[in-house]
């Protein structure tokens, strides 16, 4: 009897998407790692410098090509670059500094919660049993993970802030996700991509020369250095290469699905790199979140039909 085979197809699509939530999940070792070494704005400003250098042979063409349709939704280009470039990554950078790299991956998947929320009170759609079953269940687990398996600490808000910057950048990709379903037919994927990066960068450097001004120099180090070729070659092109692969091969929703690993991967690095403990509370929290997140972004086959 012959034995099945995968399809190629599946392969192809994957072990991309697992290799660019790998990737992914090496930005937050970084934020964490690099916490003490170079202020957030500033690994924020040398990573998209890095991204947009790259990028640029790459996306040139395309982009002098779309420069019309670019210029002519400049504000919408503006918004979207200021949300998802310069804002959500220096948060996260920001809460590198006083939580963990497993608490910043856990808290980084509850952005299709925030999805589910504000498209009720921005496209008024409703909240059904089922997305409010989710809601709780990521809530719970949310707080879990800040309180540290100990729901008292609320009580007397003992608990580290930088686990409330990334929610706030959570939040922040959410607002960018709906925004990016919007995003004009005439500029191309590439172009895009690349007028974000600039525009975003464009937008960071008064907050980075401040923040020059204000902060002691830097030290470049090998570890600093290899760390914002990391998260600017790999975390902001290949990864992004890898993961359009793979939704082109498998689909947006079984891509999203394998991103939900992230957090797995994250612990193992910051378990191996960083020495952090992995305690009790982080895999319930994980185990808790997920289906939430699975149950709340579930559509009926009556949803399905009337979307």
């Amino acid at each position: 009897m012959k034995a099945k085979t995968i399809p190629t197809h599946i392969l192809s699509g994957y072990i991309p998407a697992l290799a660019a939530t790998a990737i992914w999940s090496g930005n937050f070792i970084v934020a964490r790692g690099l916490s003490g070494s170079i202020p957030p704005v500033s690994l924020a400003f040398w990573r998209w410098t890095v991204a947009a250098l790259v990028f640029l042979p790459f996306a040139l063409r395309s982009f002098i090509s779309d420069l019309p349709a670019i210029r002519k939704n400049l504000s919408y280009l503006g918004i979207t670059s200021f949300l998802g470039v310069t804002l959500f990554n220096t948060l996260i950078y920001f809460a590198g500094r006083t939580s963990t790299a497993i608490n910043l991956s856990v808290i980084s998947i509850t952005f299709p919660l925030f999805i589910v929320v504000l498209a009720r009170f921005v496209m008024k759609e409703k909240i059904t049993l089922h997305k409010g079953i989710g809601i709780l269940l990521v809530v719970s687990g949310v707080l879990l993970l800040i309180t540290k398996g100990d729901l008292t600490r609320l009580l007397n808000l003992s608990f580290a802030v930088g686990d409330f910057w990334m929610l706030l950048a959570a939040i922040t990709f959410a607002v960018y996700s709906i925004l990016l379903k919007h995003k004009p037919r005439d500029i191309g994927v590439w172009s895009f991509q690349f007028g974000t990066f600039v525009t975003g960068l464009l937008f960071l450097t008064p907050f980075f020369l401040w923040e020059q001004a204000v902060t002691p120099p830097v030290e470049f180090n090998p570890a600093i250095l290899f760390s914002i070729l990391y998260i600017g070659i790999f975390a902001s092109l290949c990864a992004f290469v890898l993961w359009n692969k793979a939704v082109i091969s498998i689909g947006p929703a079984k891509a999203g699905m394998v991103y939900y690993t992230l957090p797995i991967f994250s612990a193992a690095s910051a378990y191996f790199i960083l020495g952090e403990t992995l305690r009790w509370y982080h895999p319930v929290s994980f185990l808790i979140i997920v289906p939430g997140i699975l149950i709340a972004n579930y559509k009926t086959r009556e949803e399905t039909t009337a979307r």
